[in-house]
């Protein structure tokens, strides 16, 4: 049970990560899903540079990487939650590594509920569940 609980669960974070990808993706060419309302603030995302790195990078650019390397992390941890769920059929890791995507999962949930919109946070609360169900299972 708690090897299906955390693949459902795992399934859930690399989809939504998999389709924030490909909206960026999508928005390089056209910008109309993870981008400003306003074209005037792309525009100046586009126009202006990032001070750290000296000009090196402008904001948009920026706001690209860092949704690119979002969708990464979800992804990442989408299917390393998959992989903690095979592994259990061939080894029997203490009760505790389960916290694991338990902690991480309310990680993304607080960034969610603070900082970002409805879908993606009904989805992680959902993947979320599952894990603490598949700690309570195991």
């Amino acid at each position: 049970m708690s090897e299906t609980l955390l693949i459902i669960g795992g399934s859930v974070f690399a989809i939504l990560g998999l389709l924030h990808a490909v909206y960026t993706w999508a928005d390089t060419r056209k910008p109309r899903r993870l981008v400003p309302d306003d074209p005037a603030v792309i525009e100046a995302m586009a126009n202006s540079s990032v001070r750290l790195s000296r000009g090196g990078t402008t904001m948009w650019r920026a706001w690209v990487g860092f949704n690119f390397s979002h969708s990464l992390g979800a992804l990442m941890f989408g299917f390393g939650c998959i992989a903690l769920a095979l592994s259990l059929q061939s080894i029997t890791p203490p009760r505790i590594v389960l916290l694991i995507p338990v902690a991480i999962g309310c990680a993304y949930l607080w960034l969610g509920v603070r900082y970002w919109f409805r879908i993606p946070v009904i989805g992680i609360a959902a993947a979320t569940l599952c894990f603490v169900a598949a700690w309570l299972a195991y």
